[in-house]
C-alpha cells in the first residue's frame, strides 16, 4: 500500500481509548467493523469515526464524507483534521470532531493506514491497534472476486504491504479466515474489553 507521511493537526492527552483498525485489502475490515458498529449502536461509549475521502460515495464501499482534493486541503489547512494520509491516489482524513469522545472516556474506532499509526499514537493517551488480516491465499482470492484488479496487480499489492509496527500502542491481531460471525465476535470482545478498561 502506497502512503505518504501522515500529518497531525491537534495532539492531545485524553482519558479514553483510540482504536486504530488496520489490515491489508481483502482482509474484511469494513465487514467486521460494520458488524461491530451494529452490535454497539446502543452503547454511547463507542464511536466509529467517519472518514473524509477524496472519492465519491460508492455502493460497495464504506460510508464516508466526500470532497475534492482542493476542499480536503482547505479543511486540513484550517485544522479540521486530526489525522490525514494518502493511499492509492486518494487523500484520507479523520475530522478532529470525530475524536471528541476520547476526552470523556469513550472508545473511538478509526479505520486507518498502517503508515498513519506513528502519528495517530500521539492523539490519545491510550491507543490500541487492531490488525485484521487473513492468509495471503485468502486475501488474493477475495481481491480477485472483486474484479477490480488483474492477477499481477493483486500480487503486487500484497507484496508491497508495509510491516506493522507501533511505538507504544498495544497490537491485537484478528485472523479473518472464518465466518463473519466468528471474526466479528472476536472483534467485539476486544472492543468491549477496551471499553471496560477505559471506563
Amino acid at each position: 500500500m502506497s502512503s505518504s507521511s501522515p500529518d497531525i493537526a491537534i495532539p492531545a492527552v485524553q482519558t479514553g481509548v483510540l482504536v486504530l483498525v488496520v489490515g491489508p485489502s481483502g482482509a474484511g475490515k469494513d465487514t467486521l467493523m460494520d458488524a461491530a458498529r451494529a452490535a454497539l449502536a446502543a452503547d454511547p461509549r463507542y464511536r466509529f469515526a467517519r472518514r473524509l475521502i477524496t472519492r465519491p460515495a460508492m455502493a460497495d464501499a464504506e460510508d464516508h464524507d466526500s470532497c475534492d482534493e482542493a476542499g480536503f486541503r482547505a479543511i486540513e489547512a484550517d485544522g479540521g483534521l486530526a489525522l490525514s494520509w494518502q493511499a492509492h491516489g486518494l487523500s484520507y482524513g479523520i475530522p478532529a470532531a470525530e475524536l471528541a469522545g476520547i476526552a470523556a472516556g469513550g472508545v473511538v474506532i478509526v479505520n486507518v493506514s498502517r503508515a498513519a499509526i506513528a502519528v495517530a499514537e500521539r492523539l490519545a493517551e491510550r491507543v490500541a491497534v487492531l490488525n485484521i488480516t487473513a492468509p495471503i491465499a485468502v486475501l488474493a482470492q477475495r481481491l480477485a472476486a472483486r474484479g477490480r484488479e488483474s492477477e499481477a496487480d493483486i500480487a503486487a499489492r500484497l507484496k508491497r504491504e508495509a510491516p506493522l509496527t507501533a511505538e507504544r500502542a498495544e497490537i491485537v491481531t484478528i485472523l479473518n479466515d472464518r465466518s463473519v460471525a466468528e471474526a466479528a465476535g472476536e472483534l467485539l470482545a476486544v472492543l468491549r474489553a477496551l471499553g471496560r478498561h477505559g471506563s
